[in-house]
């Protein structure tokens, strides 16, 4: 494959937006969860996980009042 470059002013530069209209819906969301993935490993050095687990061991259910 050969790589390839091509130099504009910012002022030519094509719109990222049409860019991304263009594109199905799949393929949007693909690139936005690549580019979190991205974002975690270079924020925190791993994946992102639960930061704790929650679990109810007895749950206390209240009394009707009385009138």
């Amino acid at each position: 494959m050969k790589k390839s470059c091509t130099k504009v002013s910012i002022r030519e530069q094509k719109s990222d937006f049409a860019y991304w209209q263009t594109q199905p819906y799949q393929a949007r969301l693909a690139t936005l969860e690549q580019i979190r993935q991205e974002f975690h490993r270079w924020k925190y050095g791993a994946e992102p996980r639960l930061q704790r687990v929650y679990s109810v061991a007895r749950c206390k259910h209240a009394e009707p009042r009385s009138p």
